[in-house]
């Protein structure tokens, strides 16, 4: 499952003028750098998530480059593409608390965020947390539920807190929501706010596997029988860890030219004349963060451009809207945003 490509040096990348988004083989090569024991770690992860899940390589570096981002992802894709087993996996190797929410049309807020219950032994109201207080909470087929319900998600994304009754109560660290949906085209579905949709990290689209691939997961049903047996799957990060992670991540050198790199992506989304909406700055905050994350993960303490490169596409996709007329040619945002940092220059 090595997708990340060679460390490379600082005098290597300014040579580079493109990069591949998708071909990036994993493979740290710094030995002595601080950021060795957090890029073990995460190989590790990836080994254990590997025992049972084939392929999806980009989607499991994305979803563990959120957690130590702290950020939340948005998985979508037709049913049966493992959207719900990659979350379920991911929560297996980490010793934290874990939840899932099943969305639907009559789910209410007071089921996702606790309610207060009068007791009467001391004829005062205690409050019942609800799922989301956990550590890493699934919400599957999120766009199932009414905004009224998706809207109580709010402010504990964006916070990491809850209010209820007047009262504020935070989420005990590390806090990440795995949300997945179906295509918006699907019977029964809602549409995700705008608002909301800004508050993901990332929205990682799951594509089918290829042939090769298929044949390694009948090959693999047919040996283990049962799929959902997740018993194999061995933590091997603590909660201690993680945020101790994300600290070093937010470490994480990055250069001046870099930040301006991010910011002439982000404005190109908002000059673009296939775009009706461009980017926000939360978008190039997000990038910024989850490019440390992403060089942490190689073993670096410095960003490159192939960094910001890699994740940049399954950060601003969601938080742009295309024009009426691109949108009657086929076009996607992924191919729009493709094509801006495909077209970009790179920083010397």
């Amino acid at each position: 499952m090595n997708e990340f490509p060679s460390n490379p040096n600082p005098e290597e990348v300014e040579e580079k003028s493109s990069v591949n988004l998708e071909k990036n083989p994993y493979s740290p090569q710094a030995k002595e750098s601080p950021y060795k024991k957090l890029a073990d770690a995460v190989e590790r992860v990836r080994d254990e998530m590997a025992l049972i899940m084939v392929g999806q390589d980009r989607m499991v570096n994305l979803m563990i480059a959120a957690m130590l981002a702290e950020g939340h992802i948005l998985i979508e894709g037709v049913p049966g593409l493992a959207k719900t087993l990659a979350a379920k996996l991911l929560a297996r190797t980490l010793d934290v608390g874990f939840s899932r929410i099943q969305f639907t049309p009559d789910l209410m807020p007071s089921d996702v965020l606790g309610t207060s219950v009068f007791n009467t032994q001391t004829t005062e109201f205690e409050f019942r947390p609800g799922p989301i207080f956990s550590n890493l909470v699934l919400i599957d087929e999120i766009n199932r539920a009414p905004a009224k319900t998706q809207s109580a998600l709010f402010e504990v994304m964006e916070e990491k807190q809850i209010t209820i009754d007047g009262e504020t109560r935070q989420m005990a660290p590390p806090f990440m929501v795995v949300a997945t949906q179906n295509p918006i085209e699907q019977e029964g579905t809602y549409r995700l706010p705008e608002a909301q949709l800004d508050r993901f990290l990332f929205k990682i689209e799951v594509d089918y596997p290829d042939l090769e691939e298929e044949v390694k997961i009948l090959s693999s049903f047919h040996e283990r029988g049962n799929l959902n047996d997740l018993s194999v799957i061995q933590p091997v990060m603590t909660a201690a860890d993680i945020v101790a992670f994300q600290q070093m991540v937010r470490k994480v050198h990055i250069d001046q030219k870099l930040v301006f790199y991010i910011v002439k992506l982000i404005h190109a989304t908002r000059n673009n004349p296939d775009l009706f909406l461009g980017a926000s700055p939360r978008a190039s905050i997000n990038i910024m963060s989850t490019a440390k994350a992403i060089a942490a993960m190689r073993g670096r303490e410095f960003v490159t451009p192939e960094d910001i490169q890699y994740v940049a596409p399954a950060v601003i996709q969601h938080r742009i809207i295309l024009t009426p007329e691109k949108e009657m040619e086929g076009a996607t945002s992924l191919d729009i945003v493709t094509k801006l940092v495909e077209g970009l220059e790179v920083p010397r």
